[in-house]
Order: structure tokens, then C-alpha cells, then sequence
């Protein structure tokens, strides 16, 4: 490096020199200030560290809020409303208990059982069917009518709306089996309260169209329910009546085979079956309804008498009354 280029650089050299020197007077400056506390103007004190104490605030120049106050919830009216409904509707429908229900199939390679298990769900036609039953014989309240040993004078108790009471019916065992015959039911070996429907396997093969397979079977399991369910007038009530009331329900739940017919008049009321359930339709027309749900409800209590049952139930004679319904009839009414 020659002397000319020296002294080109010395100038830099100097003037970088005095860069550093006042950076780094500039950097001890700065962390003097840091280290050093700052000082404190006069008359004043040290602010004092906070210390943190649990469920303190340090807002303290801010007013407290005041304590609040308990408002009950408005409760809309819609909302009201709907709490009544439910709460009148468990008032007029109490719970239903569902029984143990059960199958057996005695014969699974008849055809028969395979048509059955095909053609229907077992616990959802069984379930549906029960419920059925509660609708149209044990829902609602209704004023029970007058019996000799409570005159319609009494106001206890048969003046006072009541619930239908169900029989305790604790399990319904549905028995598959090669017989003759449809179907009927009847009483466990255990007790009265558990109940057997016993289903031939030889009429579910013989149903036709095979269209109509599962709404037969739906029919005849309903129409046996019933029998599970109503009151038979402690045993004293005509056979007729009963396979009536076990139509009845059946007829309303819309369950109605083609080959019933409403237009044909029975010699007698108790003919049993579609012919007793259409005029206990009719008495469901002309006397309201739940007549037949009362009808059910007074042979829970009472032997069946015929003139005695009919008289306090509407009022006049069952065979008059079939009078009236003949013509109706001949005339083409009772469409309903």
C-alpha cells in the first residue's frame, strides 16, 4: 500500500473511530439509565408493589356494582299453554304400563311361522295393538253410570268423572302352533294375570292374497289383545258381547278385513263378532262417545243383568235398541 492510499483511508478510519466511540458512549449512557433507578421527583413516595390477594380486585377507583336482585323468568304464554295441555292430557290419559310380551314358535319350519315372521314385525304389531286398546276402552274420563248400589242421587261416587281401570294384565305370550280353528286366548298355567294367545299356524299359511298377510295377522293379534284387556262382567257377560267389543276395537282401529259387511242386519245383538261390533258402533253414534269404553268399565264391577246393565248404561232395552239399529239399516244409514 503506497502513502497516497494511506492517506485516502485515514479520514475513513477516523471518522468510523469516532462512530464506535460515540455508539458505545451512547450504549453505556443508555444502560446506566437502565440500572441506575430512576429519580424521584420531590414530595413524592415509591409506589409500593401491588400484592395479589385471592377474590380482590384492583379496580378500587371504580364504585362496587350493587348486589344483584332474584327476577323470576317470564314464562311465555305459548310455553304456559303447552305445560297445561300435557299436564290435562296425563290428567284424562294416566300411564299405560306395556306387559312382557313374548313369542313362541313351536313349529319354525312350518309354513306358517315363516309367513309370520316375514310378514310382521312381532313387537311393534304387539305394542301398536295394546295401545290401540288403551285409546278406544281405558283413555279419557268419563262419569260412570248409576248402579243400585250408587243411585244417580248419591253424589258419591258415581257422580264424580273417574279414569277406566285396566285389568293387570302382567305378560301376553303369543303362541304359535299347528290347530285348527284361528285363534284364541286364555290364562297361563302361573295365573289369570299373565295371559297366552294362541295363534294357528295353519290359518296364517291359508291367508289370501298373500298381500293381505300382515293386515290379517295385525287384525286377529288386536282382536286377541282385547280379550287380554276387557272386563267380561265377572264372568257373566254373553260371549257374544265380548267377541263384540274385541271386533269393536278392531273395526276402530281401521283394521276391518274386506268380507266384513255393515249392511247385513244379525238375527240377534249378540251375534258376536262384526255383527255385535257394528251395533256397538251404532251405540257409539247415537250415545256418544266412550259409550262403549263405559260399557267396558260397568263389567268390571257388576255381573251382567241384561235389562238392569242396558237401562243404566242408555237409558232403555238392549233389544229395543237393536230395533232402532235394524232400521237404520233397512234405510241405509249409519254410514259412520
Amino acid at each position: 500500500m503506497n502513502d497516497s492510499n494511506l492517506e485516502d483511508i485515514l479520514p475513513e478510519i477516523d471518522s468510523l473511530h469516532i462512530s464506535l466511540a460515540l455508539s458505545q458512549d451512547k450504549g453505556e449512557k443508555e444502560e446506566n439509565e437502565t440500572s441506575s433507578p430512576m429519580s424521584l421527583p420531590p414530595n413524592t413516595t415509591p409506589v409500593p408493589k401491588p400484592v395479589f390477594m385471592p377474590g380482590m380486585s384492583h379496580r378500587n377507583e371504580e364504585p362496587e356494582p350493587a348486589a344483584p336482585t332474584s327476577t323470576a323468568v317470564p314464562v311465555s304464554s305459548k310455553d304456559s299453554s303447552v305445560d297445561k295441555t300435557k299436564t290435562e292430557e296425563q290428567k284424562t290419559n294416566p300411564r299405560f304400563e306395556l306387559p312382557r310380551l313374548r313369542l313362541h314358535v313351536q313349529d319354525i319350519g312350518h309354513e306358517g311361522s315363516s309367513i309370520f315372521l316375514s310378514a310382521v314385525n312381532a313387537s311393534t304389531v304387539l305394542r301398536s295393538s295394546i295401545n290401540s286398546i288403551h285409546e278406544h276402552l281405558y283413555s279419557g274420563l268419563f262419569v260412570p253410570t248409576p248402579t243400585p248400589s250408587s243411585p244417580s242421587s248419591s253424589p258419591f261416587p258415581s257422580s264424580l268423572p273417574t279414569h277406566p281401570h285396566p285389568p293387570p294384565t302382567r305378560s301376553v305370550t303369543v303362541i304359535l302352533r299347528d290347530m285348527d280353528g284361528v285363534a284364541y286366548t286364555t290364562g297361563s298355567d302361573l295365573d289369570s294375570d299373565h295371559k297366552e294367545i294362541h295363534f294357528s299356524l295353519r290359518y296364517i299359511a291359508s291367508i289370501s292374497p298373500p298381500s293381505r298377510r300382515g293386515a290379517e295377522i295385525e287384525g286377529v293379534l288386536t282382536h286377541e289383545l282385547v280379550h287380554c284387556y276387557q272386563w267380561n262382567g265377572l264372568g257373566s257377560a254373553p260371549g257374544g258381547l265380548i267377541e263384540g267389543v274385541a271386533d269393536w276395537v278392531r273395526l276402530r282401529s281401521e283394521q276391518a278385513p274386506p268380507h266384513w259387511r255393515r249392511d247385513e242386519a244379525p238375527a240377534k245383538w249378540d251375534a258376536g263378532y262384526q255383527h255385535t261390533a257394528y251395533f256397538l258402533q251404532y251405540l257409539e253414534d247415537r250415545f256418544g262417545a266412550g259409550t262403549v269404553r263405559r260399557l267396558n268399565e260397568k263389567l268390571r264391577k257388576e255381573r251382567y243383568e241384561e235389562k238392569a246393565f242396558w237401562t243404566e248404561l242408555v237409558g232403555g232395552p238392549v233389544e229395543q235398541l237393536f230395533e232402532d239399529y235394524r232400521k237404520t239399516l233397512k234405510k241405509g244409514g249409519n254410514k259412520s
